[in-house]
C-alpha cells in the first residue's frame, strides 16, 4: 500500500422535542448523532479500499437500552477506469442515489436525512449495502448501476432477490468530473433515480422507486426539489410525494436554510400525507467546523389536532 488517509466526520448537538399532543413526551437532550471514521489505503493515485465506521445511538427498542453502537458503513474496493470513464466499488458500497444527493441538493445531513431516506416521510432505502456499483463520470453526464442487497447495511438478509438501483443525472454545466463545492461553483443537473427487486427478499417481492430530481446552484444560492414514487405491493414504503429545498447564502460564512417534504404514505392500512417543514440558519466557523440552529416541524397524519411535533436544534457538523 502507497498511501493511507485518514478522515472523520461527527454530528455533534442538542435538540429539544416538543410534542404538541402530549407535553408529557417532550424530549430535551444533548446528541452525538454521528460520528464516522473512514481510512483509505491508495496503491496508486486513482484505486484504494476504503472502510468507514459509523458510530451512532442504537434505538432501545432493538435491545440495546439505546447504547453507542459502531456499524460497518462502508468496506469496498474501487477500481478506476474498468470501463470508459467508470469506476466499480465492489464490497459494502454506496448505493447510487442518496450520496450523491448529499453532496448536489440537500447539504444539511447533520440535521436531518435526505427526503429518500428520512423516518419522518417517505424512509424507503438507507446510503449503504453490501453489493456492487459501477460508477460513471463525463462532463454532461454521470450515473451510478448497482446490485445490492434490499435491506442495507443494518439489515439481516434472505431470499433471492436482489435489487437493482440506478442514478442517471445531465449535467448541464459540464460538471460531471468534479467534486463541486456549492460555494464556490455553479451546478444545474437533472436526475433520474430509482430500484427495482429481483425476486424475493425478507418476504418482499415487489419493490420499485422512480424519482426525477433537478438542483440549480451559484455561489449565492441553491434550490433544488424531486418527486418519488414508489410501489411496495402495500407494504411499509408505499406512497408518493415531493420535496423542495433552498439556501440562501446571504452573508460570508451566514446561510439560510429551508425545506418542505410531501409524503402521501398509501402502505397498508394507511391513506394520509406526512407534512415536514425544515427551517434555519448556517454560520460556517472554518472549513472543519459548521453552526446550523433549526427547526422542523413535522405533521405525521395531516391532522392539526395529531401527532404534531416540533423540534429545535442545535448542531456542530465537524469534519477533518
Amino acid at each position: 500500500v502507497g498511501t493511507l488517509k485518514f478522515s472523520g466526520e461527527h454530528y455533534l448537538g442538542y435538540t429539544y422535542i416538543n410534542d404538541d399532543a402530549d407535553a408529557s413526551r417532550n424530549v430535551s437532550k444533548f446528541e452525538t448523532r454521528r460520528n464516522y471514521l473512514q481510512v483509505k489505503a491508495y496503491w496508486n493515485n486513482k484505486d484504494y479500499v476504503r472502510l468507514t465506521l459509523d458510530t451512532t445511538q442504537d434505538r432501545a427498542k432493538d435491545g440495546l437500552n439505546g447504547s453507542y453502537v459502531a456499524r460497518l458503513k462502508y468496506a469496498y474496493i474501487y477500481l478506476s477506469d474498468i470501463l470508459p470513464a467508470t469506476g466499480v466499488e465492489f464490497g459494502q458500497v454506496h448505493r447510487p442515489w442518496i450520496d450523491y444527493a448529499e453532496h448536489h441538493g440537500w447539504l444539511y445531513r447533520s440535521i436531518s436525512e435526505t427526503f429518500v431516506e428520512t423516518g419522518m416521510e417517505a424512509h424507503v432505502i438507507n446510503s449503504a449495502a453490501p453489493g456492487i456499483n459501477f460508477k460513471t463520470k463525463t462532463d454532461l453526464f454521470s450515473s451510478e448501476i448497482a446490485l445490492v442487497n434490499n435491506g442495507g447495511y443494518h439489515a439481516v438478509k434472505s431470499g433471492t432477490g436482489q435489487s437493482f438501483e440506478w442514478r442517471l443525472t445531465y449535467e448541464a454545466f459540464g460538471t460531471g468530473k468534479k467534486h463541486v463545492h456549492p460555494e464556490k461553483d455553479t451546478y444545474l443537473n437533472l436526475s433520474y433515480f430509482g430500484r427495482f427487486l429481483t425476486g424475493t427478499d425478507n418476504g418482499v417481492s415487489t419493490d420499485t422507486m422512480h424519482g426525477l430530481h433537478a438542483v440549480y446552484n451559484q455561489p449565492g444560492f441553491l434550490i433544488g426539489g424531486y418527486y418519488m414514487d414508489v410501489d411496495n405491493n402495500g407494504g411499509p414504503h408505499d406512497g408518493k410525494g415531493w420535496s423542495l429545498n433552498g439556501e440562501y447564502r446571504f452573508m460570508p460564512k451566514w446561510s439560510a436554510l429551508a425545506r418542505y417534504d410531501s409524503w402521501n404514505d398509501t402502505s397498508t392500512g394507511n391513506d394520509y400525507h406526512k407534512l415536514t417543514g425544515f427551517y434555519g440558519v448556517a454560520y460556517k466557523y472554518n472549513k472543519h467546523v459548521k453552526f446550523i440552529a433549526n427547526g422542523i416541524s413535522h405533521d405525521p397524519n395531516d391532522d392539526v389536532s395529531g401527532d404534531n411535533e416540533t423540534r429545535y436544534m442545535l448542531t456542530a457538523e465537524v469534519k477533518w
